[in-house]
């Protein structure tokens, strides 16, 4: 891992539901922290998406494949980002985006988020073209159905995806 070269003082939010990570999600966690001083993942509590996953484990699994990040912290939280954002002092967020599709819909929730906290700004990364395809859904989606996710989550996730659908049988 190279050094932090971001501000030290700039704290950055990158949420989602991480259901589970995929190693699309690694990747701008890893390239996010090399800008920002501190980065917070925020692992979003919405039990409306019905997880295969509950925030503790999802937050377990999150904190094991970012242990080696020195300025990557990992926390839960619920209600508006933006107010997650604020309590975090942070003025960044971070959003993936993999295609078109992803900005229509993040474009939209980025100008919600500016009206109602203009302080936070919202920057959108592309997602590298190794994981530009990979979603949580397409993952579960494949191993639900006996296929090799190998490569598209870190090992430890796969060993629990595998566990877990295993247990399901």
């Amino acid at each position: 891992m190279r050094a932090n070269s971001g501000s030290d003082s700039l704290v950055a939010i990158y949420p989602g539901s991480f259901d589970p990570i995929t190693n699309g999600h690694l990747d701008l966690i890893e390239r996010a922290s090399k800008f920002a001083g501190k980065l917070v993942v925020g692992v979003l509590r919405n039990e409306s998406k019905q997880p295969l996953f509950s925030v503790e484990e999802r937050v377990e699994m999150l904190k094991e494949v970012v242990a080696g990040y020195r300025n990557v912290a990992v926390t839960a939280f619920d209600g508006l980002l933006v107010e997650f954002a604020a309590e975090q002092r942070a003025g960044l967020i971070v959003r993936g985006i993999r295609a078109v599709s992803d900005y229509e819909y993040e474009l939209q929730m980025a100008l919600m988020n500016r009206r109602l906290r203009p302080e936070i700004e919202t920057v959108f990364m592309m997602a590298s073209e190794a994981h530009s395809f990979v979603s949580s859904r397409l993952v579960k989606e494949v191993i639900k159905l006996g296929g090799n996710i190998g490569g598209l989550v870190p090992p430890p996730v796969e060993a629990r995806l595998k566990r877990r659908f295993a247990a399901a049988i």
